[in-house]
């Protein structure tokens, strides 16, 4: 029979309304079945376990990434797959985390929520869960369908580190637009093989040391000298820098000079576009030429989700200077798509 793992970390789809206070309150989700009848229709070996205390999603931090990680390592060889239940607001930079933690991961850990608890009437709560556990138990010719990290929302799969969520209100919570999906449930759940990673011969190796050292500088028409120095001033180890278009940014002389000078520091400094659909392509006009002779990485279309994350990853495993931006410019976990002969 196939073994699954459910891992509820919180979350609007494990509430339920309380008649006492009228609010919502988190239900045991060891009674799983009781609340999600069809549950029984499926002939799976269904384990839950529940973070005790839940977290918000809003509480997410990098310690619950390991946590996570380390939950899936030490259980890896008992289950077939692995659903994770997560709240919406930090579910795509979970999912990127794990994509790049789990190193040599060939089998299903399927993220999933809901818009609605899974209480309502007209909750997604119950869809989105059949259907992952679907996922995460679909095999072809004994092997596992959907071998990565994945987030599944509103009838389509996405790569999780593809992922972010465009959404507070519509069921329709997620989008990948720069990858297409891996899988879509309609009448029949229908893979996208060639879309998949497959990672057959892969042994997992669990990478548990994450170094949240970053920071934030986002780019807008009238940005100060002194906003500038200051995010590049602060204590951290590397940069995500959001920019304009295809890696485009201000050519003033004081805006370069302050690149420079913290790449000249040791900091890190990534290029990550604006744009929801597109790439950095440093280089292509002459906004970004400089930011490519000086040493910015270029993040091409990662999200910022998967950039955060991968960063934070990449200097958990020790790497600096140009060995952190070869693997931040490498595609290790389907983040990114790279043009044949960009840098």
């Amino acid at each position: 029979m196939t073994k699954i793992l459910i891992i509820y970390t919180g979350g609007t789809i494990g509430m339920m309304n309380d008649t006492t206070t009228g609010g919502l309150r988190p239900f045991n989700f060891s009674q799983i079945v009781e609340n999600v009848p069809e549950l029984k229709r499926l002939d799976y070996e269904i384990t839950v376990v529940s973070f005790d205390p839940i977290i918000d999603s809003s509480n997410m931090e990098p310690a619950i990434w390991v946590q996570l990680a380390k939950q899936i390592g030490d259980h890896y060889n008992e289950y077939d797959g692995f659903v994770i239940l997560h709240g919406t607001d930090t579910m795509a930079y979970t999912a990127s985390a794990l994509s790049f933690m789990l190193e040599g991961l060939n089998k299903p850990v399927v993220f999933t929520g809901s818009q609605l608890p899974i209480g309502e009437i007209r909750t997604d709560a119950r869809e989105n869960l059949i259907t992952a556990l679907e996922i995460a138990s679909a095999k072809k010719d004994g092997k596992a369908r959907v071998p990565e990290v994945s987030i599944y929302f509103d009838f389509q799969l996405f790569r999780g580190n593809r992922t972010f969520k465009y959404s507070s209100y519509k069921f329709e919570a997620f989008r990948s637009p720069n990858y297409p999906p891996l899988a879509e449930a309609g009448v029949h759940l229908r893979f996208n093989d060639n879309n998949i990673r497959p990672c057959p011969n892969c042994s997992l190796h669990v990478q548990t040391e994450i170094n949240p050292s970053i920071a934030v500088l986002k780019l807008y028409p009238g940005i100060q000298p002194r906003t500038v120095e200051a995010m590049l001033d602060v204590d951290v180890a590397a940069i995500v820098m959001e920019t304009f278009g295809s890696g485009n940014a201000p050519t003033n002389g004081w805006f370069l000079r302050a690149l420079r000078r913290a790449i000249d520091d040791g900091k890190t400094i990534l290029n990550i576009s604006q744009c929801p659909v597109g790439s950095v392509e440093l280089g292509r006009y002459d906004t970004s030429r400089a930011l490519k002779e000086m040493g910015v990485a270029s993040g091409y279309d990662m999200t910022f989700e998967a950039a955060a994350a991968k960063l934070m990853y990449g200097m958990g495993k020790g790497l600096r200077g140009r060995r952190l931006e070869l693997l931040l410019e490498d595609d290790i976990a389907g983040e990114l798509t790279k043009e044949k002969g960009t840098r």
